[in-house]
């Protein structure tokens, strides 16, 4: 399915987010962190502006919910458009059900876990979606040291999706730069959330084919 490069905004210049949305435009995906200061300690952005983004930015949408209540939430954001809505197991009651009303409603459904939610109890669900996040720092915040203990169930993640057959994306987001993401995806990652690697770096475009091309030769098949 090949590499994907998926910068978060969480670190850019919202009072120029339409020019900070340009800087990436060379990317696969644009990923956008919707925190409610429930589910995590921090809030940021809603519906209105992800909508905003949809429609004017350059790239598709990979809304990443942060919230609470995500069975109730989830669905605006593959209503407005968003290319792909992951929602927090931690956050759902019925995952599932809310995974089948978000490709009912065009957009892709995944599924993300923090760092210390083990994937055993989704790997019979894999089917249900099409993407799986593992968060590689706590989720909440921007510039957090990537987790090196999230390697193995990385490993193990992409075991279970191997073995199933199945084509379901895996994402890590948390600490990806230069230094840490040829680790990940030798661990089995094809799609990376990078937010102060990018937005920090003198020329954004240049960081994303860097990341790129590091992931693509490091990564386990």
């Amino acid at each position: 399915m090949g590499i994907q490069i998926a910068p978060s905004i969480l670190t850019a210049d919202f009072l120029n987010l339409s020019s900070e949305l340009e800087r990436i435009k060379s990317a696969d995906l644009v990923h956008v962190d919707v925190m409610d200061n429930q589910f995590v300690t921090n809030l940021t952005i809603g519906p209105m502006v992800v909508e905003r983004i949809v429609k004017e930015g350059p790239l598709p949408v990979d809304a990443h919910l942060m919230i609470a209540d995500a069975d109730r939430w989830a669905p605006q954001y593959a209503e407005m458009g968003c290319a792909s809505v992951t929602f927090h197991a931690e956050a759902a009651i019925a995952p599932v059900k809310l995974a089948r009303e978000l490709r009912a409603l065009g957009s892709k459904a995944a599924l993300a876990l923090r760092p210390g939610t083990d994937i055993a109890p989704y790997v019979d669900l894999l089917p249900e979606f099409d993407m799986i996040l593992l968060m590689t720092v706590e989720p909440g915040f921007g510039g957090q040291k990537f987790l090196d203990v999230v390697l193995p169930k990385i490993e193990r993640t992409r075991a279970a999706i191997a073995a199933s057959g199945l084509e379901v994306r895996l994402q890590i987001d948390g600490g990806v730069s230069v230094e840490t993401i040829e680790r990940a995806s030798a661990a089995g990652a094809d799609v990376f959330v990078a937010g102060s690697a990018v937005y920090n770096a003198e020329d954004a475009a240049a960081e994303i084919a860097t990341l790129r091309e590091l992931a693509r030769n490091s990564h386990r098949h």
